[in-house]
């Protein structure tokens, strides 16, 4: 299914002792490029999200932002820096002792003094936190595919209305071509005809310039060639990969065939009917530099 490069995803839960927060949102971009805002304590989940979220996005610029919150409070202990308070205690000591002044050392006087406490986490058991995250990250990046296919979707109806366009100009230039061609004969015999007068025309030579002139406006191959680049568009939208960029290029192609018609147009209809799909090409493209 077609999805969309701009989507955006969010979960939250409990799990196993941790309150988890993620957040994923994605806007175009030629490749995968991604970024991680997270506690600092568990970077060594940045790579294996990474890795987990390839699995399901292939182009776009993916930004992401986790939150962990561990509520176990085994996870935190508190220690004395002994050295330290015995240092704080001896020059409290000294100093009454010196100006004679009363020594009113508590032990909750010492709560001011936050380097005497040494606050540590205990290290984090990854494979339990990644299962953790990896279940809120899951419900997440299925909120956001699911925007990317809504959106993929709407993309996809309008890309495959303008492709019905291109294909009824198509039709009408294959229709219109060889009309040209007798027009253009019947010009010349007329042209030759009040130049020369009642003198018999030359049939050979009228003949001659009518097939250069059907060879130079010959279009068929192009019409040919955009049927072709047209029901291969309609394949890529039933593909279950990644086609973007693969959209991308046959557009090219599109437009190329396009300015060859328009380069040999001899005909006024013809020639808007080729600006026609130029128009519709250059929309389809602005589409398609939305798709994955």
């Amino acid at each position: 299914m077609v999805k969309s490069m701009t989507g955006y995803g969010r979960a939250q839960d409990m799990i196993d002792g941790y309150n988890i927060s993620f957040e994923i949102k994605s806007v175009n971009h030629r490749y995968f490029e991604y970024t991680l805002k997270s506690p600092r304590a568990y970077g060594f989940l940045d790579d294996r999200l990474k890795k987990y979220l390839q699995q399901f996005i292939s182009r776009g610029k993916v930004d992401c932002f986790l939150t962990i919150e561990a509520l176990d409070e085994e996870n935190v202990t508190v220690n004395v820096n002994h050295s330290l308070a015995s240092g704080y205690i001896n020059a409290f000591n000294e100093l009454s002792e010196r100006y004679s002044i009363p020594n009113d050392i508590t032990v909750s006087s010492f709560a001011r003094y936050g380097d005497i406490f040494v606050v540590s986490k205990a290290e984090a058991d990854e494979e339990r936190v990644w299962n953790a995250v990896k279940t809120v990250v899951s419900a997440a990046v299925s909120n956001f595919i699911a925007m990317r296919e809504t959106e993929g979707a709407k993309m996809r109806d309008d890309i495959l209305s303008r492709a019905d366009s291109i294909i009824e100009c198509v039709e009408f230039i294959e229709e219109r071509s060889p009309q040209t061609v007798k027009e253009y004969n019947d010009k010349l015999l007329e042209r030759m005809r009040e130049l020369i007068g009642d003198t018999t025309v030359d049939e050979q030579r009228l003949l001659t310039e009518a097939a250069i002139f059907a060879d130079k406006i010959a279009v068929a191959e192009e019409t040919v060639r955009l049927r072709s680049h047209i029901a291969q568009l309609r394949t890529f939208f039933d593909s279950d990969e990644a086609v973007g960029r693969k959209l991308d290029f046959l557009v090219q192609e599109i437009n190329r065939e396009a300015n060859t018609i328009g380069s040999k147009a001899q005909n006024v209809e013809i020639a808007r009917r080729v600006l026609n799909i130029k128009a519709e090409v250059e929309k389809i493209r602005e589409q398609i530099q939305n798709i994955e």
